[in-house]
């Protein structure tokens, strides 16, 4: 193989399959971490750092025992939605309420949730 062939092998793996292949290295060749890193894992590292999730999901876990308040939150939260829409939501959750919202905004509509009883998480 070239070495043009093994960075492109390299490019088409996994951050868990480059991990494992660098440590496969140090254990065949008993380097250090220090050039290890140098060798491959650091770009590898700052792609991942760069993929850092900027949009979320706000996902209605449990209504509660106050559905009729979680019914209006939802109203609120979701533009355009009919009573009947919200209610379909509240009575299947878990259910995704907003998606690809900022983190703060997540926060946010989470905190809605909890004041009338719910419970949400943010995936």
């Amino acid at each position: 193989m070239t070495i043009e062939q093994i960075l492109e092998a390299i490019e088409s793996m996994t951050l868990m399959q480059v991990k494992e292949l660098v440590d496969a290295l140090k254990e065949k060749f008993g380097v250090t971490g220090a050039i290890a890193v140098a060798g491959g894992a650091a770009p590898a590292a700052a792609a991942a750092a760069e993929e850092e999730k900027t949009e979320f999901d706000v996902v209605l876990k449990d209504a509660g025992s106050e559905k009729i308040k979680v019914i209006k939150v939802v109203r609120e939260v979701v533009s355009g939605l009919g009573l009947k829409e919200a209610k379909e939501i509240v009575e299947s959750a878990p259910k995704t309420i907003k998606e690809g919202v900022s983190k703060e905004d997540a926060a946010k509509i989470v905190e809605q949730f909890k004041a009338v009883g719910a419970t949400c998480e943010i995936k």
